[in-house]
């Protein structure tokens, strides 16, 4: 089946078939067509669409095309988190330990930052010495001695994923739904895992900035991934204001150790609950939600979930002694009295990349000491003078920027806003 005749089934609006797609997989994996034909094809699927079976079809050819790890020696039900990015989502680095912490096994596969959204590998290497590029035999062996692994994706998963999200990057073909889809669950199937709780950010400083889009992504990823034989809770939250009060890697660290400790902020330490709550639940270690609750409550509470972290660290060879920040300080301060109305979450996230918390392109060095720390958030008291953002820099670098983004990235209003849910939506 050549590939000009795929390209144009699917240019005519045609259902591929699954031999269609395998075609069109193998060839990403393995070079057998150029880059243009590829390219071809993935503009046809953002300009056509793809149904349900054929978004299913791609993800698990995908996955197919590189290793899939069987983890059926290791005890327990599998299951990990994936979130589309936000700013101050640190969610991964409390989550993973916390619900290890009940009894759930955790391998969590996860990405680096590239623009106003922070990367969970990127928080996690501010920790000197962690290492996120732990071979298979010692993937298993942390997530039998500690029930929870954090790694990034390797040359072998999902290698036509690979190829495709870099085509996808440079074609204008990123904002298409099934490819989405596929490329993010692709991934998961490859880990091995049955259970997968899906965050599905929304808002300015999300991918997905209206709750439409969202809601598509969102319902696209609980039926490509129930089809697929993975159970799956997929949750719309929150992300016109950053998460937490933390942006910037080892500052997240700090939070997220914080949050474990019980002292974290108040929307941060919620989401984890939350989504802790369903990874319980996915891992049939608990029969209700109140149940699975308590759980995750007292994990807190009694240390457990800090012990989790620490343990997770020391395996995977980091020293939290040497977590260090940036030496010089800038503020920026309220001019008018009131509250805090709304606050772009996105200026926030791209201000801590100028100072080199992030990267504007993929070979960017992070320095993982900048960043911002956000004093006032939305709904809160402000009085003229009052720090709304706390800068981490070093040396003055990105400082005019980023102080120029954070001026302008929120507003202070006479009455208290209503701030919104953090969590919109659940599904599954």
């Amino acid at each position: 089946m050549s590939a000009v005749e795929i390209i144009r089934a699917k240019r005519d609006g045609r259902e591929l078939t699954a031999a269609q797609i395998g075609e069109f997989v193998r060839a990403a994996a393995h070079g057998e067509w150029p880059d243009y034909q590829l390219s071809a094809l993935l503009m046809a699927i953002f300009l056509k669409g793809m149904t349900v079976d054929e978004t299913a079809t791609l993800t698990r050819q995908m996955a197919d095309s590189g290793k899939v790890l069987d983890l059926s020696d290791i005890p327990g039900v599998k299951v990990d988190k994936h979130s589309t990015g936000g700013v101050g989502d640190k969610v991964s680095l409390v989550l993973a330990p916390l619900a290890a912490a009940c009894g759930v096994t955790v391998p969590m596969m996860s990405g680096r930052g590239l623009g106003h959204t922070g990367g969970t590998l990127d928080k996690l290497e501010a920790i000197p010495g962690f290492n996120v590029n732990l071979t298979e035999d010692q993937f298993r062996e942390a997530l039998r001695n500690v029930g929870v692994g954090m790694i990034g994706q390797t040359a072998e998963v999902a290698p036509a994923d690979k190829k495709l999200y870099a085509l996808r990057d440079v074609t204008g073909t990123v904002e298409s739904i099934p490819l989405i889809t596929a490329s993010i669950l692709s991934k998961k199937l490859a880990e091995g895992i049955s259970g997968l709780v899906m965050d599905v950010k929304c808002g300015r400083g999300a991918f997905m900035k209206t709750l439409p889009d969202a809601r598509a992504l969102a319902d696209s990823i609980q039926r490509v991934g129930t089809a697929n034989g993975l159970k799956v809770v997929t949750m719309i939250t929150a992300m016109d204001a950053p998460l937490g009060r933390a942006v910037g890697n080892s500052l997240e660290v700090i939070e997220a150790i914080e949050t474990l400790k019980g002292n974290g902020p108040d929307d941060l330490t919620e989401l984890c609950v939350q989504q802790a709550v369903r990874m319980v639940r996915l891992s049939e270690l608990a029969d209700t939600d109140a149940e699975a609750e308590s759980k995750v409550r007292a994990a807190i509470g009694d240390g457990t979930a800090m012990a989790k972290f620490h343990q997770m660290v020391a395996q995977q060879g980091g020293d939290l002694s040497q977590l260090s920040l940036a030496p010089d300080r800038a503020q920026v301060t309220a001019k008018s009295a009131g509250f805090v109305g709304e606050m772009n979450a996105e200026a926030v996230g791209i201000a801590a990349m100028k100072l080199g918390a992030g990267r504007e392109r993929a070979e960017d060095v992070v320095d993982p000491g900048v960043g911002v720390m956000v004093r006032k958030k939305p709904g809160e008291a402000v009085a003229v003078g009052d720090v709304v953002f706390e800068i981490y820099h070093r040396a003055a670098k990105g400082l005019t920027r980023a102080m120029e983004l954070l001026e302008g990235s929120f507003t202070v209003v006479d009455l208290a806003p209503d701030v919104g849910p953090l969590v919109i939506e659940v599904m599954g």
